[in-house]
Protein backbone atom coordinates (compact mmCIF):
# COMPACT_ATOMS: atom_id res chain seq x y z
CA UNK A 1 0.00 0.00 0.00
CA UNK A 2 2.99 2.33 0.42
CA UNK A 3 4.05 1.58 -3.45
CA UNK A 4 0.40 2.64 -4.29
CA UNK A 5 0.87 5.88 -2.12
CA UNK A 6 4.32 6.67 -4.14
CA UNK A 7 2.15 5.92 -7.36
CA UNK A 8 -0.07 8.63 -6.74
CA UNK A 9 -2.78 6.73 -5.21
CA UNK A 10 -3.95 9.57 -2.48
CA UNK A 11 -5.98 6.80 0.10
CA UNK A 12 -5.82 3.46 -0.04
CA UNK A 13 -7.20 1.08 2.61
CA UNK A 14 -7.66 -2.96 2.75
CA UNK A 15 -8.73 -5.26 5.56
CA UNK A 16 -6.17 -8.15 6.02
CA UNK A 17 -5.26 -11.23 7.83
CA UNK A 18 -2.52 -10.92 9.79
CA UNK A 19 0.24 -13.70 11.11
CA UNK A 20 1.91 -12.89 14.08
CA UNK A 21 4.47 -15.97 16.01
CA UNK A 22 3.18 -14.57 19.57
CA UNK A 23 1.57 -16.28 22.62
CA UNK A 24 -1.83 -16.90 22.50
CA UNK A 25 -3.77 -15.34 25.53
CA UNK A 26 -7.50 -13.67 26.10
CA UNK A 27 -6.01 -10.81 24.18
CA UNK A 28 -3.74 -12.61 21.67
CA UNK A 29 -4.27 -14.83 18.70
CA UNK A 30 -1.59 -15.74 16.25
CA UNK A 31 -4.16 -15.01 13.30
CA UNK A 32 -5.98 -11.80 13.48
CA UNK A 33 -7.72 -8.99 11.05
CA UNK A 34 -6.63 -5.09 10.75
CA UNK A 35 -7.73 -2.47 9.16
CA UNK A 36 -4.65 -0.46 7.74
CA UNK A 37 -5.08 2.17 5.34
CA UNK A 38 -2.85 5.20 4.59
CA UNK A 39 -3.69 9.04 3.72
CA UNK A 40 -1.16 11.32 1.91
CA UNK A 41 -0.67 14.94 2.17
CA UNK A 42 -1.63 14.23 6.57
CA UNK A 43 0.09 13.19 9.07
CA UNK A 44 -0.19 11.50 12.78
CA UNK A 45 -2.41 14.94 14.27
CA UNK A 46 -4.76 14.50 11.69
CA UNK A 47 -5.09 10.53 12.45
CA UNK A 48 -5.38 11.36 15.86
CA UNK A 49 -8.20 13.66 14.77
CA UNK A 50 -9.90 11.39 12.79
CA UNK A 51 -9.49 8.70 15.11
CA UNK A 52 -11.92 10.41 18.15
CA UNK A 53 -14.38 10.96 15.47
CA UNK A 54 -14.42 7.27 13.80
CA UNK A 55 -14.07 5.30 17.37
CA UNK A 56 -17.25 7.73 18.48
CA UNK A 57 -19.10 6.85 15.19
CA UNK A 58 -18.45 2.73 15.45
CA UNK A 59 -19.57 2.70 19.12
CA UNK A 60 -22.64 4.75 18.22
CA UNK A 61 -23.94 2.97 14.99
CA UNK A 62 -23.08 -0.57 16.58
CA UNK A 63 -24.03 -0.17 20.31
CA UNK A 64 -26.36 3.38 20.33
CA UNK A 65 -24.25 4.98 22.15
CA UNK A 66 -20.44 6.18 22.70
CA UNK A 67 -21.06 4.67 26.47
CA UNK A 68 -20.43 1.27 26.19
CA UNK A 69 -20.20 -1.35 28.86
CA UNK A 70 -17.20 -3.36 28.94
CA UNK A 71 -17.31 -6.31 31.54
CA UNK A 72 -17.53 -3.63 34.70
CA UNK A 73 -16.39 -0.81 32.80
CA UNK A 74 -18.33 2.03 30.91
CA UNK A 75 -15.75 2.97 28.27
CA UNK A 76 -16.83 6.92 27.11
CA UNK A 77 -16.03 6.56 23.12
CA UNK A 78 -17.09 10.49 22.88
CA UNK A 79 -13.68 11.74 24.34
CA UNK A 80 -10.52 10.68 24.33
CA UNK A 81 -7.24 11.67 26.45
CA UNK A 82 -4.33 11.70 25.11
CA UNK A 83 -1.10 11.22 26.67
CA UNK A 84 2.76 11.11 25.23
CA UNK A 85 4.32 7.82 26.47
CA UNK A 86 6.91 9.85 28.77
CA UNK A 87 3.81 11.30 30.53
CA UNK A 88 1.95 8.23 31.14
CA UNK A 89 5.11 6.95 32.69
CA UNK A 90 5.05 9.73 35.25
CA UNK A 91 1.34 9.50 35.57
CA UNK A 92 0.80 6.15 36.50
CA UNK A 93 3.75 5.91 38.23
CA UNK A 94 3.83 4.08 41.39
CA UNK A 95 3.38 6.34 45.00
CA UNK A 96 5.86 4.18 46.87
CA UNK A 97 8.62 4.13 44.01
CA UNK A 98 9.37 7.21 45.29
CA UNK A 99 9.18 10.24 42.89
CA UNK A 100 7.74 9.90 39.51
CA UNK A 101 10.28 10.60 36.47
CA UNK A 102 9.32 13.64 34.66
CA UNK A 103 9.09 13.95 31.02
CA UNK A 104 12.67 15.52 31.28
CA UNK A 105 14.04 12.75 33.22
CA UNK A 106 12.74 10.36 30.84
CA UNK A 107 14.48 12.27 28.12
CA UNK A 108 17.86 12.52 29.67
CA UNK A 109 20.62 10.14 28.87
CA UNK A 110 20.63 7.24 31.36
CA UNK A 111 17.29 8.60 32.41
CA UNK A 112 14.69 5.80 31.18
CA UNK A 113 17.43 3.13 32.53
CA UNK A 114 17.78 4.59 36.01
CA UNK A 115 13.87 5.13 36.21
CA UNK A 116 13.48 1.37 35.45
CA UNK A 117 16.07 -0.02 37.90
CA UNK A 118 14.00 2.16 40.57
CA UNK A 119 11.04 0.90 39.33
CA UNK A 120 12.05 -2.39 39.62
CA UNK A 121 13.14 -2.32 43.28
CA UNK A 122 10.06 -1.22 43.87
CA UNK A 123 8.40 -4.35 41.65
CA UNK A 124 10.86 -6.55 43.75
CA UNK A 125 9.33 -5.69 47.35
CA UNK A 126 6.30 -5.45 46.42
CA UNK A 127 5.67 -8.03 44.07
CA UNK A 128 4.47 -6.06 41.00
CA UNK A 129 5.46 -6.54 37.31
CA UNK A 130 9.06 -6.66 36.66
CA UNK A 131 10.55 -4.53 34.18
CA UNK A 132 12.90 -7.51 32.39
CA UNK A 133 15.30 -6.48 29.85
CA UNK A 134 16.76 -8.82 27.44
CA UNK A 135 19.97 -7.69 26.23
CA UNK A 136 21.71 -4.13 25.98
CA UNK A 137 18.50 -1.78 25.88
CA UNK A 138 18.90 1.34 24.21
CA UNK A 139 17.37 4.48 25.74
CA UNK A 140 14.19 4.33 23.95
CA UNK A 141 13.95 0.83 24.18
CA UNK A 142 13.87 1.35 28.27
CA UNK A 143 11.31 3.75 27.90
CA UNK A 144 9.40 1.55 25.63
CA UNK A 145 9.86 -1.27 28.25
CA UNK A 146 9.06 0.37 31.39
CA UNK A 147 5.77 1.61 29.93
CA UNK A 148 4.68 -1.37 28.75
CA UNK A 149 5.30 -2.45 32.77
CA UNK A 150 3.28 -0.41 34.97
CA UNK A 151 1.22 1.79 32.82
CA UNK A 152 0.00 0.19 29.67
CA UNK A 153 -2.78 -1.78 31.71
CA UNK A 154 -3.64 1.67 33.74
CA UNK A 155 -4.83 3.05 30.03
CA UNK A 156 -8.42 1.56 30.20
CA UNK A 157 -10.44 4.91 29.03
CA UNK A 158 -9.96 5.65 25.13
CA UNK A 159 -6.42 6.87 24.95
CA UNK A 160 -4.17 8.20 22.36
CA UNK A 161 -0.62 7.50 23.41
CA UNK A 162 1.77 9.97 21.12
CA UNK A 163 5.23 10.49 21.00
CA UNK A 164 7.24 7.32 20.74
CA UNK A 165 10.67 6.88 21.05
CA UNK A 166 12.88 6.36 17.62
CA UNK A 167 14.25 3.18 18.29
CA UNK A 168 10.89 1.38 18.40
CA UNK A 169 9.72 3.00 15.78
CA UNK A 170 11.40 2.24 12.46
CA UNK A 171 9.03 3.14 9.99
CA UNK A 172 7.79 6.51 12.06
CA UNK A 173 9.10 10.09 10.92
CA UNK A 174 11.07 11.80 13.77
CA UNK A 175 9.43 15.07 15.43
CA UNK A 176 11.06 18.17 14.22
CA UNK A 177 13.65 19.69 16.97
CA UNK A 178 13.50 16.10 18.78
CA UNK A 179 15.54 13.21 16.88
CA UNK A 180 14.77 11.02 20.01
CA UNK A 181 11.11 10.59 19.41
CA UNK A 182 8.60 9.98 16.37
CA UNK A 183 5.51 10.91 14.59
CA UNK A 184 3.80 7.85 15.82
CA UNK A 185 0.59 7.12 18.59
CA UNK A 186 -1.42 3.95 19.43
CA UNK A 187 -4.91 4.02 21.03
CA UNK A 188 -5.65 1.79 23.94
CA UNK A 189 -8.61 0.82 25.49
CA UNK A 190 -9.69 -1.18 28.45
CA UNK A 191 -6.00 -1.97 28.83
CA UNK A 192 -5.41 -3.09 25.16
CA UNK A 193 -3.39 -1.57 22.10
CA UNK A 194 -6.50 -0.98 19.74
CA UNK A 195 -4.89 0.53 17.01
CA UNK A 196 -0.97 1.90 15.67
CA UNK A 197 -0.54 4.13 13.53
CA UNK A 198 2.22 7.20 12.48
CA UNK A 199 3.59 10.15 10.00
CA UNK A 200 5.31 7.50 7.68
CA UNK A 201 9.59 7.99 7.52
CA UNK A 202 9.90 8.81 3.54
CA UNK A 203 13.63 9.90 3.42
CA UNK A 204 14.66 6.36 1.90
CA UNK A 205 18.47 7.16 3.09
CA UNK A 206 17.39 7.43 6.81
CA UNK A 207 14.58 4.41 6.27
CA UNK A 208 17.67 2.43 4.85
CA UNK A 209 20.11 3.41 7.82
CA UNK A 210 17.31 2.29 10.39
CA UNK A 211 16.93 -0.69 9.22
CA UNK A 212 20.31 -1.83 8.87
CA UNK A 213 20.80 -0.83 12.62
CA UNK A 214 18.22 -2.83 13.55
CA UNK A 215 19.58 -5.59 11.18
CA UNK A 216 23.25 -5.64 13.36
CA UNK A 217 21.34 -5.26 16.57
CA UNK A 218 19.65 -8.93 15.76
CA UNK A 219 16.69 -10.20 17.76
CA UNK A 220 13.77 -12.83 17.17
CA UNK A 221 11.37 -9.63 15.99
CA UNK A 222 14.00 -8.36 13.68
CA UNK A 223 14.12 -8.72 9.64
CA UNK A 224 17.50 -10.78 8.45
CA UNK A 225 17.89 -8.79 5.47
CA UNK A 226 17.39 -5.12 4.09
CA UNK A 227 13.86 -4.11 2.12
CA UNK A 228 15.76 -3.05 -0.93
CA UNK A 229 12.13 -2.90 -3.13
CA UNK A 230 10.82 -0.66 -0.56
CA UNK A 231 13.95 1.52 -0.20
CA UNK A 232 13.53 1.63 -3.96
CA UNK A 233 9.90 2.85 -3.87
CA UNK A 234 11.04 5.46 -1.38
CA UNK A 235 12.91 6.79 -3.65
CA UNK A 236 10.90 7.70 -6.14
CA UNK A 237 9.07 9.66 -3.33
CA UNK A 238 6.59 9.27 -1.12
CA UNK A 239 4.40 12.71 0.10
CA UNK A 240 4.19 13.18 3.40
CA UNK A 241 1.73 10.14 4.30
CA UNK A 242 0.31 9.04 7.47
CA UNK A 243 -0.62 5.46 8.21
CA UNK A 244 -2.87 3.37 10.66
CA UNK A 245 -3.78 -0.25 12.04
CA UNK A 246 -6.65 -0.75 13.68
CA UNK A 247 -7.27 -4.65 15.54
CA UNK A 248 -10.61 -5.93 14.04
CA UNK A 249 -10.80 -8.14 16.64
CA UNK A 250 -9.83 -6.42 19.78
CA UNK A 251 -12.29 -3.62 18.89
CA UNK A 252 -15.14 -6.22 18.36
CA UNK A 253 -14.25 -7.52 21.48
CA UNK A 254 -15.24 -3.97 23.09
CA UNK A 255 -17.98 -3.33 21.35
CA UNK A 256 -19.81 -6.89 21.90
CA UNK A 257 -18.51 -7.36 26.14
CA UNK A 258 -16.38 -9.79 24.88
CA UNK A 259 -14.02 -11.12 27.20
CA UNK A 260 -11.48 -13.09 24.89
CA UNK A 261 -10.15 -12.80 21.77
CA UNK A 262 -11.33 -16.31 21.26
CA UNK A 263 -15.09 -15.33 21.31
CA UNK A 264 -15.11 -12.37 18.02
CA UNK A 265 -13.02 -15.34 16.13
CA UNK A 266 -14.75 -17.84 14.19
CA UNK A 267 -11.86 -20.44 14.29
CA UNK A 268 -9.44 -19.44 17.02
CA UNK A 269 -5.80 -21.18 17.38
CA UNK A 270 -6.29 -23.88 20.29
CA UNK A 271 -4.11 -25.45 22.07
CA UNK A 272 -2.91 -29.02 20.90
CA UNK A 273 -5.13 -31.72 22.55
CA UNK A 274 -2.87 -34.26 24.52
CA UNK A 275 -3.50 -38.10 24.20
CA UNK A 276 -4.89 -38.15 27.11
CA UNK A 277 -8.01 -35.91 25.82
CA UNK A 278 -8.21 -37.70 23.03
CA UNK A 279 -8.28 -40.99 24.68
CA UNK A 280 -10.92 -39.63 27.19
CA UNK A 281 -13.17 -38.58 24.33
CA UNK A 282 -12.98 -41.77 22.18
CA UNK A 283 -13.91 -43.81 25.46
CA UNK A 284 -17.06 -41.33 25.91
CA UNK A 285 -18.18 -41.72 22.77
Amino acid sequence: MKRLTVGGFDRVYEINRNFRNEGISTQHNPEFTMLEFYEAYSNYLDLMDLNEQLFAEVAKSITGSTLVKYGDVDLDFSKMQRLSMREAIGKFWPVDAGSSPTPADLAAIGGPRAATERYNAFAKKTGASYAAAKGMLSEGEWTGLLFETMAEHHLIQPTILYDFPTDISPLSKQKPGDPTLTERFEIYVAGMEIANGFSELNDPAEQERRFLEQIAQGGDEVPKQLDMDYIRALCYGMPPTAGEGIGIDRLTMLLTDSPSIRDVILFPLLRPESPEESASEAHDA
